[in-house]
């Protein structure tokens, strides 16, 4: 994988083999970020990865300038992998090890971004259960953003705060805004 852009672009990184990840592609994550560039001043918000794997969304967030970012895993070795590539960088990622619904139902913060891509294996319904806790919850700020990414062939479209759908290969990104927020 590689950083797209910002202050370490075209940076390499190399995740060890033995992590249990598929990151997203980088032309996926371009094509992103370039929509978030419309759309969120990176600097002045706190972003959250979930199931953030070998930290790919993490390190382009940071590169991009995003300051506060959280990256959650319950793998031991992608939360290591992250800590040790964010100190390496001189990045301010913390990396939490914790169940991402867990983390969602105990967390005080609030967040301008949210970014969370599940294992494809996981069902439409907990994916609608992950959306619904986030919501529910009130943890984006008013005027943040949700990206949800997901395999093809299932649809969320259904989901309150739905506004679009990108899709770059087997894969989809979902963007969800606040109810009564407008894109």
């Amino acid at each position: 994988m590689r950083i797209v852009s910002g202050k370490h672009k075209g940076r390499r990184i190399v995740a060890p083999k033995n992590l249990p990840v598929r990151p997203t592609t980088d032309m996926a994550k371009e094509a992103l970020f370039n929509r978030l560039a419309n759309q969120l001043y990176l600097q002045d918000i706190q972003a959250l990865d979930l199931y953030s794997g070998t930290g790919n969304i993490s390190y382009e967030l940071s590169s991009r300038g995003c300051s506060q970012i959280t990256a959650v895993d319950s793998f031991p070795g992608c939360v290591q992998f992250i800590q040790k590539t964010a100190a390496q960088l001189d990045m301010s990622i913390s990396a939490v090890r914790a169940d991402v619904f867990e983390f969602l139902n105990k967390t005080p913060q609030k967040f301008g971004f949210i970014f969370a891509d599940p294992p494809y294996a996981d069902s439409t319904e907990s994916l609608a259960e992950l959306h619904a806790i986030i919501f529910e919850r009130q943890l984006l700020i008013p005027g943040g953003l949700f990206v949800l990414e997901y395999e093809k062939h299932k649809s969320l479209t259904h989901l309150p705060g739905f506004v679009d759908a990108r899709t770059y290969g087997s894969s989809v990104f979902g963007f969800f805004v606040d109810q009564q927020e407008e894109v």
